[in-house]
């Protein structure tokens, strides 16, 4: 039976099964085999050194950053490096502070508590992170109505990896809480291409260079994307090349895939033209832009828009966002004289 994607596009479970293990196997499980985000693994490093050799647990880390660049990957990291089991739960499934309570009154000394999309952690369990974050206690309340009391629990010293997107939705007694914070950039084409390379000898998969260097133009500088184009690529290939990934079977699968040479795919033209069509170019609010391409306001934010700014295509202004020029260009949509102004060009 299939299933839906939230935005409603029908997956296959059993492939769904199989991206899954794929990415688990592809993921790197030491710091030396990490690519790129080469400040956060030096200072990383370093801090790990210092923990162990103090025989204390890693102070507490927070990554945020774009999707897809590597956040969950650390964290698996840190707990290797540091020689200890790792936890995985994420804001969302943390609901009440009795959950949060049962797995810290679970953990033992030195593990990794990793929380993903830590900024969607309710108010009230956040009142019980913090004592547990600072001074490794937790308070747990007995009984209820006027006979109810409390009392304070001693936890064993272990580190908190938080993972958001969203950094600017972080509260800031949360966020002072974390002794190390890194952001994660997105990927150089060279970065990506050393991921292609290691991903398909794990993937015992033959792939030309030039085929490596297309991947990772259009890979919108994220190797989760790397990744996934290169499956998708492998599949064209061993179907309609023996196996072997080409130069021209790349083209044209990531073509029939409607990934273009720079790596925009069919919402970043969808957000494009939205702003050029129908706004004249903007300045266009969020939620505006949002109803229009019937896309989730923090996606948007979140996958589309960074890599549309690096490529200095969008703007955001007080008013709104803007289509810069290149995205008119990269288009094929001339410049009205009517749309100059907005669009910050001289009219003469």
């Amino acid at each position: 039976m299939s299933s839906r994607e939230p935005h409603g596009r029908l997956v296959d479970p059993a492939r769904a099964r199989e991206e899954v293990e794929t990415e688990a196997s592809l993921r790197p499980r030491r710091l030396a085999e990490f690519i790129g985000q080469q400040q956060l693994k030096e200072n990383l490093s370093i801090f790990i050194q210092a923990a162990r050799g103090r025989g204390e647990p890693l102070d507490h880390v927070l990554l945020f950053g774009p999707p897809g660049l590597g956040k969950t990957t650390i964290a698996t990291i840190v707990a290797n490096e540091m020689g200890v089991p790792i936890h995985i739960t994420s804001g969302p499934a943390i609901e009440r502070p009795g959950d949060l309570a049962a797995i810290l009154t679970s953990m033992e000394a030195g593990q990794v508590l990793f929380i993903d999309e830590i900024h969607r952690l309710s108010r009230a369990v956040e009142e019980v992170l913090y004592p547990a974050m600072e001074d490794f206690q937790i308070d747990i309340v007995l009984g209820k109505g006027a006979g109810a009391r409390s009392i304070r629990l001693d936890l064993p010293a272990f580190t908190v990896v938080g993972a958001t997107t969203r950094a600017g939705l972080l509260t800031s007694p949360l966020r002072d809480r974390f002794g190390i914070v890194h952001y994660f950039n997105l990927y150089t084409p060279e970065e990506l291409a050393q991921i292609i390379r290691r991903s398909a000898r794990i993937m015992q998969v033959q792939i030309d260079e030039p085929a490596v260097e297309e991947i990772a133009t259009r890979s919108r500088g994220t190797p989760r994307i790397a990744n996934r184009l290169l499956r998708r690529v492998r599949d064209f290939a061993q179907v309609l090349g023996g196996g072997h990934i080409t130069l021209e079977i790349t083209q044209d699968a990531l073509a029939r895939l409607g990934v273009d040479p720079l790596g925009l795919d069919e919402m970043d033209h969808k957000i494009l033209r939205t702003l050029i069509e129908k706004f004249g170019g903007g300045p266009v609010g969020l939620d505006t832009l949002s109803a229009s391409v019937q896309e989730d306001p923090g996606t948007i934010e979140d996958m589309y828009e960074p890599f549309l700014m690096q490529l200095g295509f969008i703007q955001r202004t007080p008013r709104g966002r803007i289509a810069t020029p290149k995205a008119w260009q990269h288009l094929g949509v001339p410049i009205s004289s009517s749309t100059q102004p907005s669009l910050g060009l001289d009219a003469n």
